[in-house]
């Protein structure tokens, strides 16, 4: 083991990402017209996108599905070493193949071309040798540019697996984006996590509506105290004889009129036209507009346009457990 100091480990590192980014930059100014290509294919394609690789190109293939899948495009990984056993059974008409090989020459990829083009499946492929096999017999190919892998002695798969999996998101995004991929539909997609929590909607989030601190515009600042206290919220809400939300008085609006408290009613406190949000918002749409308002509590409403309150959202409610 060769003894390195800090110093050393940290620009050795660096040095990589360096190379990576580099190279990264490359593949962006060498997109051309395959690249719409490519991403036409996948959106024309009526049935799934089945990616095939090898080694590290394989785990580059598997991680490039899983993005697919979660962006609009069906998709999945076939072994090439198990599909010559049964595996290409997996391969159907209407299917599309995107093949992943530094450098075009893999052996097990061969039968999976051979099985694609017995069934007429149109193939996609992600490689560095322009005359290689697999770029010959593709439909499409997506060339990597020539940069030395970050390995010190040029072997080991680094540089040209990163361009393989930011190629794979390109082509995944791009075809998102020319679908039309919804906010709603990636949330059905994303249930769990942090994403799906952030993008569930404020009903779904609070579930039933509960009674809401409200005090009309006459009531004594009293009044306003003891409705705040009891819902433990630090806010109270003004409506008019409607039912319509006219302001909002929070704690820091009641420490301002302390020497008005005893004469003082709610229409004389509150802060005129507050910040609310509708219902079918998200998390994420609910927490972005606290910050970007510098407040803590949200009226809900039955809709963007309405005044009517249904809900009300602390920030304290928005504590991520998962």
């Amino acid at each position: 083991m060769r003894a390195l100091s800090v110093e050393s480990m940290v620009e050795s590192g660096a040095s990589v990402i360096r190379a990576e980014a580099a190279a990264l930059t490359l593949l962006a100014e060498k997109l051309d017209h395959r690249f719409a290509e490519a991403v036409e294919l996948l959106v024309q394609t009526p049935g799934r996108v089945v990616l095939a690789g090898m080694g590290k190109s394989g785990h580059i293939a598997r991680k490039i599905a899983a993005t697919l899948s979660a962006t609009g495009s069906a998709a999945y990984f076939l072994h090439p070493g198990e599909a010559s056993h049964g595996d290409l059974g997996m391969l159907r008409e209407g299917d599309l193949l995107l093949l992943l090989s530094n450098s075009g020459q893999t052996a097990e990829i061969a039968a999976v071309l051979s099985h694609a083009e017995r069934l007429k499946v149109p193939a996609i492929a992600i490689t560095a040798g322009a005359e290689s096999m697999v770029a010959r017999r593709s439909t499409v190919t997506l060339l990597l540019p020539p940069c030395s892998e970050a390995c010190p002695e040029g072997i080991a798969p680094t540089t040209s697996t990163t361009m393989m999996l930011a190629l794979g998101d390109a082509l995944a995004v791009s075809a998102m984006r020319k679908r039309g991929i919804s906010r709603t539909q990636l949330a059905h997609w994303h249930p769990g996590g942090r994403i799906g929590w952030g993008m569930q909607t404020i009903k779904a989030f609070i579930g039933e509506s509960e009674p809401l601190p409200l005090v009309r515009a006459d009531a004594s600042a009293r009044d306003v105290v003891l409705e705040m206290t009891s819902f433990g919220k630090g806010v109270a809400g003004v409506v008019d004889a409607e039912g319509d939300l006219i302001g909002v008085i929070t704690d820091g609006d009641l420490r301002r009129a302390f020497d008005r408290m005893l004469i003082a009613v709610a229409g004389d406190i509150m802060s005129r036209d507050p910040i609310t949000i509708a219902k079918h918002a998200s998390v994420d749409d609910a927490i972005a507009r606290m910050q970007q308002n510098k407040i803590t509590v949200l009226f809900v409403m039955e809709t963007e346009t309405s005044r009517r309150p249904w809900g009300l959202l602390h920030i304290h409610d928005l504590r991520l457990n998962v």
